[in-house]
């Protein structure tokens, strides 16, 4: 049967979004309202929906961006994975005939490339890698391939604690001894002001949102944006923002402390936390997120993630040319 492929339009929303809450993969990030929290002049929503007997059988957050004058078709800048978002029970037939769909339109509306994002296979509920044999028999080839750190979690947080590095329990025991206390919050602009000062100090560069767009994306996802704090007598000394991608795994977007207080161990102490509050909550994973930028290694962030038992996985960035 064949399979079609239009743009998006807002009288699709509602079809979009049901269909990411059902899919094998959808995150936050393919979800309409995280993808349309940008001001309309930010990106040039290019978003595709493809269809088989009417039904959508995947999702692609997508957007055009232009590159040396070149039209790119690619994962949407504003979100960290996209690719398509696909059924369950998605066959290889159905696989094949999305990826030939997407590289033709590709072709037939003067795009250059086709710039695909991946999210990290663990984020699927069910194991598959159709598309990504699609994507490999269709010409596409990795422009990146990010790791990213994944904790599996136990069915409870002393599980998790006994795979732990000493260092790292005796971090946590530090931290408490100390007076550390965590708690979720909403203190996002304590919070933020953390996080802006370390990001100027060390790498010379502000947060991805800014508080405004933090804030909006709180009150658009009340219960899938997360934040912890780690508190010494009422200071906010560290914190933790955590997006809940989906009904299995939640990733740690932001994480900043104070450095006069980085002694007290206190991020050790908030990971612990949330990893007990992840399990209550019946996740599967934790995201850390990636140590690699453009694929070169930070060792330290590496070994931090692994001494809390944390393993990696790739976040890969996939690409056609087409002229």
């Amino acid at each position: 049967m064949k399979i079609t492929v239009r743009k998006f339009t807002a009288k699709d929303t509602k079809d979009w979004d049901d269909f990411v809450n059902q899919s094998n993969n959808g995150t936050i990030f393919h979800s309409r309202r995280f993808l349309g929290y940008h001001s309309e002049d930010k990106f040039h929503d290019h978003s595709l929906i493809f269809q088989k007997k009417e039904k959508v059988i995947a999702v692609l957050p997508a957007a055009l961006i232009v590159e040396d004058g070149e039209n790119i078709l690619a994962s949407h800048p504003g979100t960290s994975v996209g690719s398509c978002a696909v059924p369950i029970e998605l066959s290889f037939s159905d696989a094949l005939g999305i990826v030939e769909k997407l590289s033709s339109y590709g072709v037939e509306n003067n795009f250059c490339k086709i710039r695909i994002t991946q999210p990290p296979l663990i984020y699927s509920r069910r194991i598959s890698q159709y598309m990504d044999f699609a994507f490999r028999k269709a010409g596409y080839h990795y422009l990146r391939r990010e790791v990213s750190s994944i904790l599996f979690l136990e069915h409870s947080v002393k599980e998790n604690l006994v795979k732990f590095k000493s260092t790292h329990r005796t971090a946590i025991r530090k931290a408490e001894k100390s007076g550390v206390i965590i708690k979720q919050t909403d203190e996002y602009e304590n919070f933020y002001k953390i996080l802006e000062k370390n990001l100027s100090i060390r790498h010379n560069v502000s947060p991805t949102h800014s508080l405004l767009e933090l804030l909006y994306l709180k009150e658009l996802f009340p219960d899938r944006i997360i934040l912890f704090g780690a508190y010494l007598k009422n200071e906010m000394i560290a914190g933790v923002i955590n997006f809940v991608i989906n009904g299995r795994i939640v990733l740690a977007f932001y994480v900043s402390h104070k450095k006069q207080y980085q002694e007290l161990r206190p991020i050790n102490l908030l990971f612990y936390k949330i990893f007990e509050w992840a399990i209550q909550q019946q996740f599967k994973a934790f995201d850390f997120g990636i140590f690699t930028v453009n694929e070169i290694p930070n060792m330290g962030l590496a070994r931090f993630k692994e001494n809390f038992g944390s393993s990696g996985v790739f976040r890969d960035t996939i690409e056609l040319n087409i002229s």
